[in-house]
């Protein structure tokens, strides 16, 4: 079973400096029927106004994914890490027993645009942590990249969770295929473009929950298809 989260259904959020898109329950907007999917929390599409952010806040037992589309995102945080990141950057800070961070978008005259994930830990009280990686372009073209594991293998960041986090570019025509092993589920984000997945149709900002099924076709019906595929126990 494939099940399509429009894009125009997502909750709403627009405080001036920042506009966001919840794909799940989030802050003031509260949907029992869009709590999570499995150990996804929350995806936002957020975007923030030049020299704005986040004010230094605190996050306890989870994990938090920030994919940077346009623009940059600067973060610093009680680990004393302080870094930039730009579209092909992706950061994981594991909250585990408490930290503190701020996010501010740096540039006096862009804004920026990313996701934010959460996921849910295998278990909570797991050391504070920060990890950074760059995945180019290229390495996302026509197939999809793992960027996030359990295992980190092949060069991803560790996700304290069974979960394997990929990351796509197409363009029209092209198609990248995914097989889910036996009892595991899907979450297809579709961050820019149009695709078919399976032969049901997604545009920019929808999502689709997959439960059920053993092979993933997405095909690419627009340029600069820009996606994330989460592969979940």
């Amino acid at each position: 079973m494939i099940e399509i989260r429009p894009s125009n259904e997502r909750g709403q959020a627009n405080l001036g400096w920042l506009e966001s898109r919840h794909t799940f329950s989030f802050g003031e907007y509260r949907d029992p029927k869009h709590m999570g999917f499995g150990p996804l929390r929350v995806i936002n599409e957020d975007r923030v106004k030049p020299g704005a952010g986040f004010g230094t806040h605190g996050h306890r037992d989870m994990e938090i994914v920030s994919v940077v589309l346009d623009g940059a995102l600067e973060h610093r945080d009680s680990l004393g890490t302080g870094s930039v990141i730009r579209p092909g950057d992706v950061q994981r800070m594991s909250a585990g027993t408490g930290i503190q961070h701020s996010e501010f978008n740096p540039d006096p005259e862009q804004s920026v645009h990313f996701l934010q994930i959460w996921i849910e830990p295998e278990r909570s009280g797991l050391a504070p942590s920060y990890e950074q990686k760059t995945f180019s372009a290229a390495e996302r073209r026509g197939r999809l990249r793992l960027v996030g594991s359990r295992t980190a293998r092949e060069g991803s960041l560790t996700i304290h969770r069974d979960t394997d986090f990929y990351a796509a570019l197409l363009e029209s025509g092209e198609a990248v295929t995914h097989a889910l092993r036996p009892g595991r589920t899907a979450w297809v984000q579709l961050a820019r473009g149009a695709v078919e997945l399976n032969g049901q149709s997604l545009a920019a900002g929808d999502g689709a929950g997959i439960r059920g099924v053993e092979r993933l076709e997405i095909l690419a019906r627009s340029a600069a298809v820009e996606l994330l595929l989460f592969d979940l126990a």
